[in-house]
């Protein structure tokens, strides 16, 4: 992990002054019985995570289909294809329905979700998840500086430090808590060392205009605290970054920045912000919500794909899309954690994830990991689908932009009756206004044919851009 030693002191000093204060509390381990077992005081942990229990399978299964296969009410459907404006009355109208049991149903394949991977419905995920809550129940209900912070958590939390090479892992209840908790714990080190800052002392926060709304959000938290100033630069522009840092006179100075940009379905430059880092020395946090599992040799992410871990100071993820599971993650340094525990209030406020998710997100990692067929599946879909509609294709999420918002919601509905569920973004605040999309997502439990017959369609709505040459810039990363 490469050092950051003006930070690793910053944080160091705002732990002593938590502890000076005796604001400081440590979380509180707890290992977890097995149910109908009598242990002694001191024993081992008795539920143990070994690799080899952990079965994993070569190539798409029968039940990995499942993941992209739903049904949605046929009722519901026909207000879909319609374009009748939704309310709040039909919305309770459409959910008694549901409780009807006259209910049709339409079958549909999902090119809407986040299950990038394909694992909701792996058999090992589901053993693991069932084992811990028969054995445990939900687990300890509490905060984790509390009594919510069991065996399983810790060795989640070390599965994952290992996976983006980190000293330690902080497991939030979302990727939405993690931003929050990482970005109130980054505004307090200003505040917890200064009483009072000056604008010089202040820390400087440098955002990316299209990051997502949970950080966003976490840098407005920052803000409050009064120890931040925020700098948001032009999407990927790294020589507009280059500019607002050379500018910047303050010394403590943060870059925030999405990995890759679900909306847009394109990497952050992460080669150019980890050279720009050692020009200017700022604590580089990267959100690899999109790239974690499903990016990289390993599943590392995308820092691992384009090689520069050790450039990134603090590594945020979610489990509830390449992992198929629910939770969020920060991979930092110990001292980072500890400081997070404390001053990320989004985290010390929020119950623990239960027992069972917490096995359940511990075996995903596993098996996402080993299952590496899974990420070279998921680029030959990304070579099928740029090379049938010439759409350039450089991640899961393939971007196809219509612009007109009638356009958009024709072709959304079209591929809705011919039996595919892709969402519309139709304008602001989601994307800017006249650049309607469909958010295409592509995964490892996508067939061939499903790709062939939605490019088909959507080719009815955009000018095909045939690459004039081949597609061996992507083909070699499969």
């Amino acid at each position: 992990m490469g050092k950051n030693s003006s930070w690793d002191l910053w944080v160091e000093e705002s732990l002593k002054t938590l502890e000076s204060k005796n604001i400081y509390m440590p979380l509180k381990p707890m290992n977890l019985s097995v149910s109908g077992q009598q242990y002694e005081d001191k024993y081992e942990a008795p539920t143990k995570f070994q690799e080899d229990e952990y079965q994993t399978f070569d190539g798409i299964q029968p039940w990995d289909r499942l993941a992209v296969q739903i049904s949605m009410p046929q009722s519901f459907i026909q207000q879909l294809l319609s374009a009748v404006d939704f309310t709040t009355k039909n919305e309770r109208d459409e959910l008694e329905k549901l409780s009807s049991k006259e209910q049709q149903f339409k079958k549909l394949t999902l090119f809407a979700g986040n299950d990038f991977l394909g694992l909701s419905r792996h058999p090992t995920i589901a053993k693991a998840t069932a084992k811990a809550a028969m054995e445990q129940g939900t687990g300890p209900r509490g905060s984790p500086l509390i009594c919510g912070y069991t065996n399983y958590h810790i060795a989640l939390e070390s599965i994952l430090a290992k996976l983006k090479k980190k000293e330690a892992c902080v497991v939030c209840s979302s990727g939405y808590v993690a931003n929050m908790s990482l970005l109130s714990a980054i505004g307090s080190v200003t505040t917890l060392l200064s009483a009072g800052p000056a604008k010089e002392e202040k820390t400087a926060i440098f955002s990316d205009q299209f990051n997502h709304a949970s950080i966003i959000d976490g840098l407005t938290i920052a803000q409050r605290l009064g120890g931040v100033e925020l700098f948001v630069y032009q999407h990927n522009d790294m020589s507009h970054l280059d500019a607002l840092l050379t500018n910047c006179k303050m010394k403590r100075k943060v870059v925030v920045t999405d990995s890759l940009f679900s909306m847009d379905g394109d990497f952050a430059p992460v080669v150019e912000l980890a050279r720009l880092r050692k020009k200017h020395g700022f604590l580089l946090v990267l959100d690899d919500a999109h790239g974690s599992f499903v990016w990289g040799k390993n599943g590392g992410g995308v820092a691992e794909e384009f090689n520069c871990e050790n450039d990134v100071d603090i590594c945020v993820g979610t489990l509830s899309k390449g992992a198929s599971c629910v939770g969020g993650f920060i991979a930092c340094s110990k001292t980072w954690k500890q400081l997070i525990q404390i001053m990320g209030r989004s985290y010390a406020f929020s119950t623990a994830a239960p027992v069972p998710l917490a096995a359940a997100s511990y075996a995903s990692v596993m098996v996402a990991r080993k299952e590496s067929w899974r990420r070279i599946e998921i680029r030959k879909r990304m070579q099928e689908f740029q090379a049938l509609t010439g759409i350039p294709v450089t991640t899961q999420i393939a971007c196809v932009i219509i612009g007109d918002p009638d356009k958009t919601r024709r072709a959304s509905q079209e591929l809705l009756e011919s039996g595919f569920f892709v969402v519309p973004i139709l304008g602001p605040p989601t994307v800017p206004l006249n650049t309607a999309r469909l958010r295409v997502t592509l995964t490892a439990v996508h067939t061939t044919e499903d790709v062939k017959k939605l490019a088909t369609i959507i080719s009815k709505y955009v000018r095909l851009q045939i690459p004039s040459s081949d597609t061996s810039s992507l083909s070699a990363r499969l």
